[in-house]
């Protein structure tokens, strides 16, 4: 699943002359209007709080998330890191699902850095894992283990949403066994909109949260940790050591408010474009693409053996461009995707296997 994460394509424009990015909704530009909040921001130096701009950031996220405080990364890795580091020290341990973020796409950063070891759970189709799967994964106070100190949970996972009594009844096993809870919520809007409930109500059962805003949000930098104002003091220590005291960073926290203002709403659209796309590729007899399993933005297509790289190659030539997964190739619908570069992507798929 790892290959093709950050592939090269050489044709960035294809011979059409335009580009549609189905490789992740983090390649997503800046809006006019983003780019005019950018440009009329206030700030100030952050590292000495003195950056209106994200001060009403991270209130506005942390009020949402109904946590008392929040702090502005540049990444959700770096913020998911420093809640790490504020909950765990060296020989400490974190429980999380196998398919997580947190625990398989982040370069080890917790034990690398940190000291911690991870715990992996096997999740099930959904993305999900089990009360008893963390009660049984809790360790003894025996020498020969490390000590057990947080659960990470993420929604949605892989585009799919978690169901609320799950992270409530996960949240509560955990603390049950003296964990803390942390949840990364890089798409959790996107959660939000296709339930229906609340930042603040998705958030009630955990610690703390990690919320993106380069993804389905649309900024091009920036996620938020909220938590405590015990946990956030903390956290600010932890991202120093990590390098992520930044300066005059109001011009991007701007954006953030921007998407915060104007594009969450809008997630449902992408939702939208991405159940198109997949009930456009399941028709091709070719491929394999589950449709039941699409309930935010991600589509998972399985081209078919041998032809991973060729449909890429061929797809990039005309202006699209895909990620090189295997099996299944992660496609991704963004503020960037309409319904027109839905129907050529589908189409151009249906001329490629037409012509084998």
């Amino acid at each position: 699943m790892y290959a093709g994460m950050t592939g090269n394509i050489a044709t960035r424009q294809g011979e059409t002359g335009f580009v549609w990015d189905f490789r992740s909704d983090t390649v997503t530009r800046p809006s006019s209007d983003m780019r005019s909040a950018m440009a009329k921001a206030e700030v100030g130096d952050d590292v000495y709080e003195d950056d209106p701009t994200v001060q009403a950031l991270e209130a506005k996220l942390a009020a949402m998330a109904g946590m008392e405080a929040a702090l502005f990364f540049s990444t959700g890795t770096q913020s998911n890191l420093a809640a790490l580091l504020c909950y765990c020290g060296r020989g400490d341990e974190y429980i999380a699902g196998d398919q997580y973020h947190i625990f398989r796409d982040e370069a080890g950063g917790a034990a690398v850095l940190g000291g911690i070891s991870p715990f992996p759970l096997p999740t099930n189709e959904n993305g999900g894992i089990t009360p008893e799967q963390v009660t049984a994964s809790v360790k003894p106070d025996d020498p020969h283990c490390p000590i057990s100190k947080l659960l990470c949970l993420e929604n949605t996972v892989s585009g799919r949403v978690q169901a609320q009594n799950l992270i409530i009844s996960l949240a509560e096993t955990a603390k049950k066994s003296g964990l803390s809870v942390h949840l990364d919520g890089a798409r959790i809007f996107n959660a939000s909109v296709k339930t229906g409930l609340s930042l603040k109500e998705l958030c009630a059962p955990v610690d703390s949260v990690s919320i993106c805003l380069s993804k389905g949000l649309g900024a091009p930098v920036g996620s938020v940790l909220c938590g405590s104002h015990d946990l956030i003091r903390r956290a600010k220590r932890m991202r120093k050591i990590l390098g992520g005291g930044m300066r005059q960073v109001g011009v991007l926290a701007a954006c953030g408010l921007y998407a915060l203002e104007h594009n969450i709403d809008r997630l449902s659209e992408d939702h939208d474009t991405a159940l198109r796309l997949a009930e456009g590729l399941s028709q091709i007899p070719q491929v394999s693409v589950d449709v039941s399993t699409v309930e935010t933005n991600m589509v998972f297509l399985n081209p078919g053996e041998g032809h991973h790289e060729s449909l890429q190659k061929f797809l990039a030539k005309n202006g699209i461009l895909i990620g090189l997964q295997i099996p299944e190739i992660r496609l991704v619908t963004h503020l960037n995707i309409d319904n027109e570069a839905i129907d050529f992507f589908i189409q151009k798929a249906k001329e490629y296997y037409t012509a084998q």
